[in-house]
Order: C-alpha cells, then sequence, then structure tokens
C-alpha cells in the first residue's frame, strides 16, 4: 500500500480500491467516476475516500473533486464507514416523561390513596379540636400539624399498607389484581425497600420532633399494623375477623383521635391535656366507622380471601348479611350523632350538625338501597363511597360543640 502511495498518480485501466473488508483488494474494471459511486473506500495518506477523488483531482480539477468528494463521503456514511462517527441521538423527552408518570402511578396504587386521604383529612378534623381561639391558628399550629403530625402519619401509612400488599401478593392477583406487586410491575425486593424506607422515615420524623404522643402513634401503629400483616407464627391478624377489626378500630378510632389531640393539646400548645366534648363524641362516631370500614373491605375480596383462608365475616356470613349490617351500624351513628348535635347549647353547631348528619344518612341508605350486591365492580364503587362518608364526617366533627 505504501509504494502504491508513493507513485505518481496515473490512469489505469484497473482501479484497486480497498472493499468494506478491511485488507481485501477488489479490482474493478469501473471508471473513475463509477468507482467513486460505489461502496468502495480508499486510504489516502492520513484520511479516509476514495482514491477516485485524488485521480479526479489529477484530471478534472478542484470543482469536481469536491463534488464527488460530498458523493463518495454521503455513500460512506450511508454504509456505516464515515470519516466521523455518528452523532448521538437526541434526547426524547416525551418517553423520559412517560417513564416518570408510570412510576409516579405505580407509586399513587401502591401507597392506596383512599387511605392516605382519610389519615391526612383525620389528623387534620382532630388537631383542630384543639383550637382554642383564633390566635392559635399560627405558623406554630401549622408546623405542628403539617410538618410534623401530617408527614409523619403519612409514611407510617405508606409503610403499613405496603406491607400488607407484601404478604398479600397472591391473594391480590386475584382480588386486586391493578396493584403494582400483583400486576408484577413492582418487585418484591422494590416493595420491602419502599416500605422499609417509610417505616425509617416516619420513625425518624417523629424522632427529630421529640412529641411523645406522636411517636407512640407512630409506634403503636407500626406494631398493629405489622401484626395485621405478616404472616410468622401468631400473627397475620387479618385471618382472624374479630381481630382484623379490632386492629383497624384501634388505629382509626383510638390512636388517631387521641394520640394526634395530645399531640397539638400538650406539644405544640403547651396546654395540659382535655378530652372535651367535641373528642369524645370523635372518638365515639369513628370507633361505628372503623368497625364498618373493617367489615366492609372484605365484601368485594370474598373470592380471594375464600381461596387463601382469610376467614373475614364477608366469608363466614355472607356478602349480603354483612353488607346490611354494615348501612345497619352507619345509619345508627348518625342517629346517635343528630341526638348529640340537637343537644348542644350553640345553635349553628346545632343546625350544622342535626342537617349535615341527616343527609349523609339519607344519602347512604337511597344508594344502598339500588346496588348491586352480584356486581363486585359496584360493591367496589360503594366502598369507595364509604371512605367519601369517612371523609365527610371528619369535616362536620370540628363543628360539634
Amino acid at each position: 500500500m505504501d509504494s502504491l502511495l508513493l507513485r505518481p498518480f496515473s490512469l489505469p485501466p484497473r482501479l484497486c480500491c480497498f472493499s468494506s473488508r478491511r485488507g481485501c483488494c477488489v479490482p474493478t474494471q469501473y471508471s473513475i467516476n463509477q468507482a467513486c459511486v460505489t461502496t468502495l473506500r480508499c486510504r489516502v495518506g492520513r484520511s479516509q475516500g476514495c482514491l477516485a477523488n485524488h485521480l479526479l483531482r489529477q484530471t478534472h480539477g478542484k470543482s469536481t473533486y469536491h463534488g464527488r468528494l460530498h458523493e463518495c463521503s454521503h455513500i460512506n456514511a450511508t454504509s456505516g464507514d464515515s470519516i466521523e462517527s455518528e452523532p448521538p441521538k437526541a434526547y426524547d423527552s416525551t418517553s423520559a416523561w412517560k417513564s416518570i408518570l408510570s412510576s409516579l402511578n405505580a407509586f399513587y396504587r401502591f401507597s392506596r390513596p383512599h387511605t392516605i386521604i382519610g389519615t391526612a383529612i383525620s389528623i387534620v378534623s382532630v388537631s383542630l379540636l384543639a383550637i382554642e381561639g383564633l390566635s392559635d391558628i399560627s405558623p406554630l399550629f401549622v408546623t405542628g400539624l403539617l410538618e410534623q403530625a401530617v408527614v409523619a402519619a403519612l409514611f407510617m401509612n405508606v409503610y403499613i399498607v405496603g406491607l400488607n400488599q407484601l404478604f398479600d401478593i397472591e391473594i391480590d392477583k386475584v382480588n386486586k389484581p391493578g396493584l403494582p406487586l400483583a400486576s408484577g410491575e413492582y418487585s418484591v425486593t422494590t416493595g420491602i425497600a419502599i416500605v422499609s424506607a417509610f417505616a425509617l422515615m416516619s420513625f425518624g420524623v417523629g424522632w427529630v420532633v421529640g412529641s411523645w404522643p406522636l411517636f407512640w402513634a407512630l409506634f403503636i401503629s407500626f406494631i398493629l399494623g405489622t401484626a395485621y400483616s405478616i404472616n410468622i407464627p401468631f400473627l397475620r391478624w387479618k385471618r382472624f375477623a374479630v381481630v382484623a377489626a379490632l386492629c383497624i378500630l384501634a388505629v382509626r378510632a383510638v390512636i388517631v383521635q387521641l394520640a394526634f389531640f395530645l399531640h397539638m393539646q400538650t406539644f405544640v400548645f403547651r396546654r395540659p391535656a382535655n378530652f372535651s366534648r367535641p373528642l369524645i363524641f370523635a372518638t365515639a362516631f369513628m370507633s361505628f366507622f372503623s368497625v364498618v370500614i373493617a367489615l366492609f373491605k372484605d365484601i368485594p375480596d370474598i373470592d380471594g380471601d375464600r381461596i387463601f383462608g382469610i376467614q373475614s365475616f364477608s366469608v363466614r356470613l355472607g356478602q349480603r348479611r354483612v353488607f346490611w349490617i354494615c348501612v345497619s351500624l352507619l345509619e345508627m351513628a348518625y342517629s346517635v350523632a343528630m341526638v348529640i348535635g340537637a343537644t348542644s347549647s350553640c345553635i349553628w353547631s346545632k343546625l350544622v350538625t342535626v342537617l349535615g348528619h341527616a343527609v349523609l344518612a339519607s344519602v347512604l341508605w337511597n344508594r344502598a338501597r339500588s346496588l348491586d350486591l352480584m356486581s363486585k365492580a359496584a360493591i367496589t364503587s360503594f366502598y369507595m363511597f364509604v371512605w367519601k362518608l369517612f371523609y365527610a364526617e371528619y369535616l362536620l366533627i370540628p363543628l360539634v360543640r
């Protein structure tokens, strides 16, 4: 090759060029112009191009040379043997956003948003019971409520619902196939990492804040939530209908009401503990509501629970009977709430409490009568409706006087 480069250029009848297979010299009878538009490539000096270009430079001048060089470069680029490497592909922002949104959607479903909303609303509502005047609504109150109580409780909520999904993967493939662990969007390792991280963050917030009512609320919720779901001897209390209902009642009705109220009353406002009439009402009413949620959540899940030996009330008593027990308990609770509201000495509280609970009781009864108990989708929709009633009640509780 070196001897070829040292010779003066001439117009040989046969042109020897390197093919795309390096080191292989292929003869051709094509003319110089034709050789330039083939996929053959030759080395001249320190650059890559066609030997024919240099021959053209000797015979046809610079203008022809540049035109042919452009043509050869184009051919070389299309054959994957260009002088410079191909530029990197443009960053696809649309694909990146889709990936981010998909990840957020999976975590949204993993966190069971109806429980997240319920936890946040209940803590805000109970914290408002500690307010004695407008002067209490201050940055101190907002910090104690949002940055301390709500954040720590939501972290613990994600731990509890996530742990339940980790031990219910096979059941959820029947009852809730859209959940990330059941559908395969999350691996078991991912689920363990998430619940572990959120448990640590919850206790971390509680420890940094230094509020004993808050810390005990988190600790007891952690113990009961773990015992409810984890599948080891003497635990997995969700298998036993009464114990499972008591776990949910203890967290939703007692701990949320009392512990978070005491956090605001004794730690944030530095006042002595005072169990007021609205707080007692909230605890009693939510005891009824927590039992209803504990019973009703198993009605749409009866198929998977029966297959995997979960002895819920729906499995033991049947969907229809448990459904009407839940409706009756709620109607009873609303009736008691209207009586308590009617005995209030505050006129506006009396009107709001009586009328508000009367409306909720009426809406519940009308919807219950029209429900198709043979449709799993209809039952699931009604269960979400019960959670909306749960939210509405927490809007009324601060108005009880």
